[in-house]
């Protein structure tokens, strides 16, 4: 028969081995959630190569606003809602021309505060407004705002606005939020991206008025003088 010294041995060991047991599960749990995933590879590369191939655009508007000393400083600072209610601050410079202050929230997204995709980043006071529905404030949709990181841009920034009222930023965001994966970012990435290239094309291959000549599109046989006549009979 076992002694009392021994039962209590063996009860510690018991104890010993089931707290390693519970470290192991704790230990490889906290692996599983610490690895990347998809949507942090996808932001983590392509966020860095944008914002490599944006930092000299980047620098040289930061030089232009310190060169005008606009009221408050080159960046604008504002507190904005993350993942799990966290609250950063975001940075973006004092323009618009270029979309430079949107590229230049690009650290934002290597850093882990910004998702390249994603809904709106809203303010504290934003979040606590009026509950009302189809707003965003809800306290369902801070559930959902608070389980993903906001973005960079989102499927509300890209998408046409018909004034339907499945258009609302705050549904479209809510969409997006139920249905988010990789190929969804991908699609609004090139969204985002295929919408400026367009009208870019455009300007350059939209000919001028100036490049016309004034007999470019005249009947055979036209002359000068009878368009003088009639419009003097006019």
């Amino acid at each position: 028969m076992q002694t009392q010294r021994q039962r209590q041995r063996a009860v510690r060991a018991r104890a010993r081995a089931q707290r390693t047991r519970t470290r192991t599960r704790t230990w490889q749990w906290e692996r599983r959630r610490e690895r990347p995933s998809t949507k942090r590879v996808l932001d983590l590369a392509l966020g860095s190569a944008l914002l490599a191939l944006a930092a000299p655009l980047l620098a040289a508007g930061a030089l232009a606003l310190a060169v005008r000393r606009p009221p408050g400083g080159v960046l604008t600072r504002s507190p904005r809602v993350g993942l799990d209610g966290r609250v950063f601050e975001l940075r973006s410079l004092r323009t618009r021309r270029l979309r430079l202050d949107l590229l230049s929230r690009l650290p934002h997204v290597v850093r882990g505060d910004l998702s390249l995709v994603g809904p709106e980043p809203l303010a504290p006071d934003e979040e606590d407004g009026p509950r009302t529905p189809g707003s965003g404030t809800s306290p369902a949709a801070r559930h959902w705002r608070h389980e993903l990181k906001p973005g960079l841009i989102g499927l509300a920034q890209v998408h046409s606005r018909s004034g339907m009222p499945w258009d609302e930023p705050a549904l479209l965001d809510q969409h997006y939020a139920e249905h988010q994966w990789v190929g969804l970012d991908l699609a609004i990435l090139a969204r985002a991206a295929h919408t400026p290239l367009r009208r870019a094309a455009r300007r350059l291959t939209r000919p001028g008025k100036g490049h016309l000549s004034d007999t470019d599109h005249r009947l055979s046989g036209y002359s000068t003088a009878e368009e003088v006549g009639s419009v003097s009979t006019d």
